[in-house]
């Protein structure tokens, strides 16, 4: 048997082996090995060894990432080294990118393509006058977009010319190769050679192949040859590397007799100054050896010593007067040499005169007879400059350094240093490196007074602008006050010139970004009219902020545009953009139409109308239409439900565009008409009628991104209608939708999910008609892998599937997606877990029978065990979803998931610990239902246990569930006891860990509330020191339970030991711990009753010191507002101590006191202490002079609560006095107080109006308002 099965292996591994070699690559196996199928296992042993479950569990525990810093951070941290070079500061790996230009993509960055253009002419400001010649009007900015436009598409045709001439090139070559056999060297007849033979070899001059025509690195061509300049085609090139210069072969340095060293050589233009390179000597015809050339023909070349005069090396630069050492500089040797010129020298003097006399510069009177005499201005050379007039090859002769003068150290120049950055002056910002460009003439030490207006306006701005951008925040605040009072007198030229250029600079920062662009909009508000000019320099800048990734940054920029288009107009602005809106740059389309659609919100859609109609119907270029159709879209994604008014205008305007022969144009359409109906729903379906048409032809008929967009407007618009016509609808479209389900294209499976959701949501879409239709294939085509590792595909598919649900129920779903929970795959279960959570949770778990129930709860199970990413929470919520709808119904499973939350809570790694602790708070509701008493018992000793644990994540989770089980099993049938509980937490409330601190006060807080009598006063009195320290925690849920711990500890063993600790910490300095003990003290009193804590309180009042007296001060504020009608009886016991804070010298003392008289005025309202509060009243009121906010507010929201408390007509009278006063300033305080009493009670003003006696003429009195019931 065994043979046979051997046999049989071999057989099998042959015929893979075969298959391999014919179907794959294969590879030496000498060099990779043997087939790495050896080395697996062909059978599983019967039993496994300890060893191999050893291995498994840390091949496990290795898969679990373990608690340590999230991925984002570790991907980054290698690279905090290097990052210092491009960052400042060390901490490039960690740090956000603060630059704009570092986080944007290469579309974005294209705002820095953009021109900020010149001032326009103001039509307005002008009036019937006519433009300035100098000023771009709107007619001659279409001018320039016109020719830019004709540029480019003449660019283009040359450039599709260009492709089919060589499209057809390539295709004749290919024909002729086909048509032509091709000719082997046994092919010739001898006619042919013969023929050849007869052939005439004529040359012409211009028969010479195109290479002889000289490179400017060719060999300098020489008289004699053809075509005065031009090399012959016979002599060869000479390359850099052809021979070797040796002393000996001079002659090769010096031209040969018949040479013409002054000819112009390739490469330089006919007006140049021959330089040295002009004596070049040509290349011979054949190579040449140092032993061909005698001395004697070596003398004739170039003289030997004592043959030349001095002179001859004065003359002859390039030439080494000594012979045996080829140097191109005169030697101090060649000075005394004598000797008689050779021709060769004289010839070469002779060209070079004659050469300088034709290069010379050209007279007056020369330019005078070549140009014509109008249209040209002679213009004077500066006073500094100096013509050379030697030739320039002179300036290349390096002088001899006998002679030279000695080395003299230069004078300092301060000027020059420029790698130090020079202090700015008059306590200007520090500058940034890339400042200096804008603001460089700030560093320049001139006296102002000097400089003219204009320039010192201009100064002015910068320093101020200097501030705004680099300065400290006070110095910008008052930088930026004083550009906004000054905007005017500035004008809109000067600043504008200044802050749009910074704007646009490459390094410009978020922070930097934020407050230039806050000084555009508060200058905004002063120019008004005057922005006229500079509309489009704004746009320029201010459009990219539109498309920005920040949406603050949006945000900045629609109210830019907002405010800009309301001060200068809509004719300005529609004058400005229009250019744009054809432009060949999509980009600038783009933005232009975002930046319509904010004025359209600004300055209303219908005035807007008639420019969109004559936009989107334009026949000359399909850029504009596809702009203003485009403009329509971003319209209803701004303004949302507001286009209902104008949607049938809107639509109307747009409809063409579905049938335009452009794809671009036809896509755009349908994606503005979803826009359209996504605003408007659920309304409108009666102005979609006219599209309903080409849309239901358009998506029979198109494909690609086209059919998308049709897609996605029936879409939109099938929801708008009524349950008939929906129904139809649906079914017609869901044939196109089923066929699109198997698409690849990622853009296309986004709007089919989306469309289907939309669909299957609408009401007359039966269930039935789902099930059998749309079910299938939609889980065929769209529940696979690939669609869990796209983010937006993710979302989208769990979105769709739980609309389904909402129509089909839950056991149709989870019934075809719970078997993947178990998929190899973590991403595609972690999809699976979060759908059926959500379905679950929203539709419950009845559907849900016995089998499904078992399939689901061991794949929950398996998923949470099997789970090794860092994002926990969505198999948590799933887990505690499933179980929650479940209910009683999981109380067979309940010893299955504990047995695996233990094993976890004892796992090597902290993130698996943390599951299965949150697990367990998740579940101990259901537990309870399920009367697993015992079983919740135990795992509280578990967790107790763990209580030392290290990770302050993993011990806020334990924690957690121990809250949990604490809830829910109650304080006597906890284990482990109260008593032994709550002494191990103490020390825990030391971790200043966030989600430690919460969970544990919060546990501490529920035994306070409903165990307190199981744990000694002593322990308590310990944990009150300990929250004291709580009160710094800078999470406000952590101090919100504490204050209220301290409540629940003060009724469990009294207030007076808890006072003590609280009153004792009212003399710290942070004030955070003060306020959040005031707030403490006065639950306390709530708590134990005011009179339990009032006396200690105003005996603490006594201590002279501020932060006391505060306290006690707030503390009473608190109290009244908590305690409310229980204040009646205490109102005169605080009377006397408000009397003394209401008339202290501190504002403080003031403020808090006026606000405890505001709580107190409103709790006792209705309940007879009107006798004290009007007492109180008349300290208050001398405050409503202050300036100070706080206090004004304090003293203002008093004044409320008297007028509740006592009425409106008491505090009337006061005010009566001072409504007309001479002083505007107490007027102004007077009627403001009069204001919020007529806002506040205006009907209980009308009794209290004084009674004025009528004059001759007017009737003052209203004798029907005098009744009284």
């Amino acid at each position: 048997m065994d043979t046979d099965i051997a046999k049989t292996q071999e057989e099998r591994k042959r015929l893979e082996q075969q298959l391999a070699s014919i179907t794959s690559l294969t590879f030496d196996t000498d060099l990779y090995g043997g087939n790495d199928r050896d080395s697996y296992v062909t059978s599983i042993p019967v039993t496994d060894d300890d060893e191999n479950l050893d291995s498994m569990d840390n091949e496990v525990a290795r898969k679990l990432a373990s608690y340590t810093a999230p991925k984002s951070l570790l991907k980054e941290m290698p690279r905090g080294a290097g990052a210092e070079d491009d960052n400042d500061d060390g901490f490039g790996g960690f740090k956000k990118p603060q630059r704009i230009i570092d986080r944007e993509d290469d579309y974005r960055k294209r705002r820095l393509n953009r021109v900020i253009s010149p001032e326009r002419h103001d039509a307005f400001a002008a009036g019937e006058k006519t433009p300035d010649a100098s000023v771009r009007t709107y007619a001659d900015v279409m001018r320039e977009e016109a020719l830019k436009r004709e540029k480019e598409e003449t660019l283009k045709r040359i450039a599709k010319k260009k492709e089919e001439e060589e499209a057809a090139a390539k295709s004749d070559k290919a024909t002729e190769d086909k048509g032509t056999k091709r000719r082997n060297r046994w092919d010739q007849s001898q006619d042919d050679g013969a023929a050849a033979a007869k052939k005439p070899k004529t040359t012409s001059d211009w028969d010479l192949p195109e290479d002889a025509t000289p490179g400017r690195w060719d060999a300098t061509p020489t008289p004699g040859r053809l075509g005065d300049a031009t090399p012959s085609a016979s002599v060869g090139r000479r390359n850099r590397w052809d021979e070797t210069p040796t002393p000996g072969r001079l002659a090769d340095a010096t031209p040969a007799g018949g040479a013409t060293p002054g000819a112009t050589p390739a490469g330089m233009t006919w007006d140049a100054t021959p330089k040295i390179s002009g004596l070049a000597t040509p290349t011979p015809k054949r190579q040449r050896s140092r032993w061909d050339e005698t001395p004697a023909t070596m003398g004739s070349a170039t003289p030997m010593a004592g043959a030349t005069p001095a002179a001859a090396a004065s003359f002859t630069p390039g030439i080494t007067p000594v012979g045996g050492v080829e140097l191109a500089t005169p030697t101090p040797g060649a000075i005394n040499l004598r000797g008689a010129i050779t021709p060769e020298q004289y010839n070469l003097l002779r060209w070079e005169k004659d050469i300088e006399e034709r290069n010379r510069p050209l007279t007056d009177e020369e330019l005078d007879a070549m140009f014509p005499q109008e249209g040209y201005k002679i213009l004077e050379p500066p006073a500094s400059y100096v013509p050379i007039r030697t030739p320039a090859r002179k300036l290349l002769a390096t002088p001899t350094p006998l002679g030279t003068p000695l080395y003299s150290i230069p004078e300092e120049n301060r000027g020059q240093q420029f790698d130090v950055p020079k202090e700015a002056p008059g306590g200007l910002p520090f500058m940034k490196p890339e400042d200096y460009q804008y603001f460089g003439a700030l560093l320049n030490e001139d006296d102002e007074e000097e400089l003219s207006p204009d320039e010192q306006k201009e100064r002015k701005i910068m320093k101020l602008l200097l501030k705004v951008k680099n300065g400290t925040p006070p110095q910008r605040k008052t930088a930026l006050r004083q550009l906004t009072d000054k905007a005017r007198e500035f004008g809109a030229g000067p600043l504008f010139n200044r802050i749009l250029p910074l704007l646009m600079q490459p390094t410009l920062e978020d922070q930097e970004r934020h407050l230039l662009v806050k000084v555009i909009d508060r200058v905004l508000y002063k120019l008004d009219e005057l922005v006229r000019p500079y509309v489009h320099k704004i746009l320029v800048v201010i459009e990219p902020l539109l498309i920005d990734e920040d949406y603050y940054a949006r945000v900045e920029g629609r109210e830019i545009i907002s405010n800009l288009s309301k001060a200068a107009g809509l004719a300005t602005m529609i004058a400005a953009m229009r250019p744009d809106i054809d432009n060949i740059d999509e980009y600038v389309r783009n933005t232009t139409a975002r930046a319509f659609s904010v004025v359209a919100s600004a300055l209303g859609i219908p005035a807007l109308l008639p420019f969109l109609k004559a936009v989107c119907q334009s026949k000359k270029s399909w850029q504009a239409r596809h702009t203003g159709i485009k403009i329509v879209q971003q319209i209803a994604i701004l303004i949302g439900c507001a286009v209902l008014p104008h949607l049938r205008s809107l639509v109307e305007i747009i409809e063409h565009g579905l049938l335009d022969e452009n794809q671009k144009v036809r896509t755009i359409t349908a994606l503005s008409l979803a826009a359209l109906a996504e605003a408007a729903a659920p309304y409108g379906i009666e102005s979609f009628d006219s599209v309903l048409k080409p849309l239901w032809k358009g998506i029979r008929s198109h494909r690609g991104k086209v059919l998308a967009a049709f897609l996605k407007a029936i879409g939109f618009i099938i929801p708008l209608m009524d349950a008939l016509y929906a129904s139809y609808y649906t079914k017609e479209v869901m044939v196109i939708l089923i066929r699109e389900f198997q698409s690849p294209d990622e853009e296309m499976k986004k709007i089919v999910l989306k469309v289907v959701k939309q669909c299957v949501s609408t009401e007359g879409v039966e269930a039935d008609y789902i099930r059998n239709d749309i079910l299938p294939e939609f889980f065929k085509n769209f529940w696979v892998r690939r669609m869990a590792l796209d983010r937006r595909n993710y979302r989208q598919l769990v979105d769709t599937t739980v609309e389904i649900a909402n129509k089909v129920g839950v056991a149709d779903i989870v019934g075809r997606i719970v078997e993947d929970l178990k998929d190899e795959s973590e991403p595609y279960r972690r999809m699976v877990m979060e759908t059926i959570e959500k379905v679950v949770a929203n539709l419950g778990a009845s559907d849900i029978d016995a089998r499904l129930e078992e399939l689901l709860i061991d794949g929950i199970l398996y998923a949470f065990q099997e789970q090794t990413s860092d994002d926990a929470n969505v198999m948590l919520n799933g887990f505690g979803a499933v179980v929650n709808a479940l209910g009683q119904r999981v109380k067979p499973y309940l010893p299955q998931i504990c047995g695996t939350i233990k094993w976890r809570l004892n796992n090597k790694s902290a993130k698996v610990r943390q599951q299965a602790a949150d697990l367990i708070s998740r579940i101990a509701v259901v537990m309870k239902q399920c009367q697993e008493e015992q079983l919740m018992g135990h795992l509280g000793v578990v967790l107790y246990e763990y209580l030392g644990e290290e990770y302050p994540e993993v011990l806020g989770s334990i924690l957690g569930a121990l809250k949990a089980i604490v809830n829910v099993i109650g304080m006597t049938k906890m284990t482990p006891p109260i008593k032994d509980l709550l002494p191990r937490l103490t020390p825990i409330l030391k971790n200043r860990h966030e989600k430690v601190q919460e969970n544990c006060i919060d546990l501490v807080g529920r035994i306070a509330d409903r165990g307190a009598e199981f744990v000694p006063a002593r322990e308590w009195m310990r944990i009150c020191f300990e929250l004291l320290e709580m009160l710094k925690a800078h999470k406000k849920g952590i101090r919100r339970a504490t204050v209220n711990t301290f409540g629940y500890i003060a009724k469990a063993i009294g207030p007076q030991d808890v006072l003590a600790t609280l009153l004792n910490n009212l003399k710290v300095q942070e004030r955070q711990n003060r306020v959040c003990t005031t707030v403490a003290i006065a639950i306390v009193a709530e708590t134990c009753s005011p009179f339990t804590v009032l006396p200690a309180l105003m005996n603490e009042y006594r201590v002279p010191e501020l932060n006391v007296q505060n306290g006690v001060l707030k503390s009473l504020s608190f109290l009244f507002e908590y305690i409310g009608e229980m204040g009646k009886d205490y109102i005169y016991a605080v009377t006397p101590l408000l009397e003394d804070a209401l008339m202290d010298r501190d504002l403080v003392h003031r403020q808090t006191a006026a606000s405890a008289v505001k709580h107190m005025a409103l709790g006792v309202a209705g309940l007879g202490c009107e006798d004290a509060l009007i007492h109180l009243l008349n300290y208050v009121w001398p405050n409503i002079f202050e300036t100070s906010p706080h206090v004004i507010n304090a003293v203002m929201e008093a004044i409320e609560g008297m007028r509740v408390a006592l009425g409106a007509a008491v505090v009337l009278n006061y005010c009566l006095q001072g409504l007309f006063h001479p002083a505007r300033k107490v007027r102004e305080v007077y009627w403001k107080i009069y204001n919020s009493l007529y806002i506040g009670a205006q009907d209980a003003l009308v009794a209290a109006y004084p009674v004025l006696e009528d004059e001759q003429n007017n009737v003052y009195s209203r004798p029907e308002l005098m009744m009284f019931v």
